[in-house]
């Protein structure tokens, strides 16, 4: 799977070469492609902003830089095109799931006060956000993005560490623990211990109801 990533910094990026993820991409299960969108400006200064029309504060990503850039990398429209934005839909990790199915996913990352609104009518088929909040850029969110749907492509993690965690039923994890079985004179719970999995099952899954209902609510609704 590629996940092709458009921004104006790319040195920003260098996490996802470390890890899991890093280590997914060097054995080739996901390739994750940087593309630095001043390299397609046909400003001599390489400027790929300016002042928004109807005045305003901040400064406006220019259409070209971004349309130029995204015809180099996917030249017949055959990635899922997406915007990294307040305004879009909020990620998932259904949507994560989604995102992993597909073969090649294009990110935008906007900037200063946003992306030319052309720009994203002309090129792109939606636009995501990771949370009801406004970073300085695009960037955290693309970043997190690549690294939440890399865990869903087959082969980057064992499929049986995806299946009791978070959100993977629509309940929060439970309780994790390991060794000393006693640590600040707390111990670990004592089903935990006793090898039956039928009953450290059942605890589990009250744990994950529990905790949900306490801080995720919305969740059993």
């Amino acid at each position: 799977m590629k996940m092709t990533v458009l921004t104006l910094f790319p040195e920003m990026f260098a996490p996802l070469k470390e890890s899991i993820i890093g280590r997914a991409e060097k054995s080739g299960k996901i390739e994750i492609e940087i593309i630095n969108i001043r390299d397609y400006s046909e400003d001599k200064h390489l400027k790929c902003d300016d002042y928004p029309f109807g005045g305003g504060a901040g400064m406006v990503m220019m259409p070209q830089p971004i349309g130029s850039a995204i015809k180099a990398v996917d030249p017949e429209h055959k990635a899922l095109r997406i915007y990294t934005s307040p305004k879009g839909e909020v990620f998932t990790q259904q949507k994560a799931c989604e995102l992993a199915a597909r073969e090649h996913i294009v990110i935008l990352c906007g900037h200063y006060e946003g992306v030319d609104q052309r720009a994203l009518d002309l090129y792109f088929d939606g636009e995501i956000s990771i949370g009801d909040y406004v970073l300085t850029g695009g960037e955290l969110p693309a970043m997190v993005i690549c690294d939440c749907v890399a865990r869903y492509v087959d082969g980057v993690i064992a499929a049986g560490s995806l299946v009791d965690e978070s959100f993977s039923d629509g309940l929060l994890e439970y309780p994790q623990y390991t060794r000393p079985a006693v640590y600040e004179g707390v111990s670990v719970p004592e089903v935990l211990l006793s090898g039956n999995h039928a009953q450290i099952d059942k605890w589990r899954r009250e744990q994950s109801e529990k905790i949900t209902k306490e801080r995720r609510p919305d969740l059993l609704k």
